[in-house]
């Protein structure tokens, strides 16, 4: 029905185990394609099986190409399966399909079809092949146009990138750019950008702790108004001091003294907002004993 070479050749195709290459061509009676199918759907019922764990490692990813940059984080179970040369490389096949691709949100990019099936199929194989949780959990696009340039930043191995896009052509500004906003992490560009209900918020704590201390009422408006500015140069880029400055100089002072102004920022920091699950090896091993 097959030979001992089918059984080789499927492997290399699907990186599969010997034995499960064996099984999926006893099911397909030798059919190579079919073969392929089977594993894929075995991957499939493996990923399932994986989908309660909690993936909160990885790394994330860029890619420019012309006018078009792309930042996308891929989540893991653990930090050694992120250092993986294989989930490495299926994170680069991945960036790859989606620039090439002309998907907007995370819908119409799992949908995107490959020569591997769709992406959300390409996610289940390396579930299968890999044997961890892998979620592809997030990605943006930006479109630049000629009078614009993109910065790139990524540190820590890919734990942490940033991708900006800024009015003006000068590379070596956008860079810097990407490089203060990544180790400093600002949650918005600019202090227009401050949603009025968090800023409300803000003043709300700033005033009772005011009021606490003992401040005045008549004075407390005044005294909020250089507490809102701090509250700027900490969590909004162009308010915060440019990393790279000697003296008090901020983002937006070096990016206009460089013909420059910051159109966009995305920071990507893996496993940010996932809550992770507080290993217990002691309970894990018991449980192992008792199921």
């Amino acid at each position: 029905m097959f030979s001992a070479s089918d059984v080789k050749d499927l492997r290399e195709r699907t990186n599969a185990g010997m034995m499960d290459c064996k099984k999926a061509l006893e099911a397909s009676n030798g059919d190579m394609d079919q073969a392929v199918e089977w594993l894929r759907k075995n991957g499939m019922a493996k990923a399932a099986k994986k989908e309660g764990r909690i993936a909160a490692e990885g790394i994330t990813k860029m890619v420019v190409s012309g006018n078009q940059a792309i930042i996308l984080e891929v989540n893991s179970e653990t930090d050694f399966v992120a250092k993986n040369e294989k989930f490495v490389e299926f994170v680069d096949k991945l960036a790859n399909v989606i620039m090439n691709s002309d998907a907007k949100d995370m819908d119409s990019a799992l949908a995107l079809t490959t020569s591997e099936g769709t992406v959300a199929d390409m996610v289940a194989a390396a579930v299968a092949q890999i044997g961890e949780k892998i979620s592809f959990r997030r990605f943006t696009r930006l479109t630049k146009n000629d009078n614009q340039v993109f910065g790139t930043y990524s540190h820590m191995g890919g734990r942490i990138a940033c991708l900006v896009l800024l009015n003006g052509t000068n590379e070596e500004v956008a860079k810097d750019v990407a490089m203060h906003a990544a180790a400093m992490n600002p949650s918005y560009v600019k202090s227009s950008e401050v949603p009025t209900e968090v800023l409300d918020k803000e003043k709300e704590i700033m005033r009772e702790e005011l009021l606490k201390e003992g401040k005045p009422a008549d004075r407390i408006d005044g005294i909020l108004v250089g507490k809102i500015n701090k509250y700027y140069s900490e969590v909004c880029l162009e308010n915060q001091v440019f990393i790279k400055a000697e003296n008090k100089e901020t983002v937006s002072d070096y990016v206009k003294a460089n013909g420059c102004e910051i159109v966009s920022m995305i920071r990507y920091e893996v496993g940010e907002g996932i809550e992770k699950k507080q290993e217990n090896f002691a309970e894990e091993v018991m449980n192992q004993i008792n199921g």
